[in-house]
């Protein structure tokens, strides 16, 4: 048997405003905000336990979100990548994110990529990816 893939934990300065900008930026919902750790899940998750293991390694990923004491200071090693259906405007969906906070930073990537590399409020970056189906 497989291990499940849970959460992913992002090191912070603010747990609280990144678990609530996360979870606008993913029309999700914050679940649990203390002043050290908030966590935020998908909408259509229960905060309950599931019945069998079968249904359980179904139940999507989370995001925590952890207080430390130090700033970012280099590019992530580990980044999320989001993607819009093909039914969603790829550009509106980034203009949204960009009006919560999310800013356009260069890591490299060139001009003929079919991705934008943005960062979070706490230069997290993440990427937004070319729309898709599957």
């Amino acid at each position: 048997m497989a291990l499940k893939w849970y959460t992913v934990v992002v090191d912070c300065l603010d747990p609280q405003a990144q678990a609530h900008w996360w979870a606008a930026a993913l029309d999700w919902q914050v679940i649990y905000d203390t002043p050290d750790e908030a966590v935020a899940i998908p909408k259509d998750l229960s905060e309950g336990p599931e019945p069998d293991l079968a249904e359980w390694m179904k139940r999507g990923q989370g995001l925590v979100f952890v207080s430390v004491p130090e700033d970012k200071k280099v590019k992530n090693r580990l980044h999320i990548d989001l993607a819009p259906h093909t039914s969603q405007d790829r550009d509106a969906e980034i203009a949204r994110l960009v009006d919560l906070g999310a800013t356009r930073v260069d890591v490299g990537q060139g001009d003929d990529v079919t991705w934008t590399v943005l960062a979070d409020p706490e230069g997290n970056e993440f990427c937004v990816l070319s729309s898709r189906d599957r």
